[in-house]
């Protein structure tokens, strides 16, 4: 039986990649290293890894605006956040007092829904 090799892809490499890209600009090493993340985030086998590497902020960050592969492993694997706590509502005025209307806020999870609880 043939034995698989070992991936050559590693979270170290990603890491130096992403590392001399911030640093000098470099966007042959930005290339690189999202060539790397994009192997083991579309590929199951790496997924584990794949997470490991998310714990580094330039990778978490690469991952929000290009690959944006995090929540979905996390949709499969059926993880959640938890909900927040629903906001208390606003003390009513008193009748002798005019009501003064302000401007109503909308949170950010009222405009649009998280992915993680699809």
């Amino acid at each position: 039986m043939a034995r698989t090799s070992p991936s050559r892809v590693s979270t170290g490499k990603v890491l130096r990649e992403l590392r001399a890209a911030a640093r000098r600009g470099d966007r042959a090493a930005l290339t690189v290293a999202l060539d790397l993340m994009r192997t083991l985030a579309l590929s199951p086998r790496y997924w584990e890894r794949y997470l490991g590497l998310l714990r580094n902020p330039l990778a978490r960050l690469v991952d929000l605006l290009v690959i944006k592969q995090g929540e979905r492993i996390a949709h499969q694997k059926g993880w959640k956040l938890p909900r927040p706590s629903p906001r208390k509502p606003p003390p009513k005025a008193k009748k002798g007092k005019k009501a003064t209307r302000g401007r109503v806020t909308v949170t950010s999870s009222e405009q649009q829904p998280s992915l993680f609880d699809l």
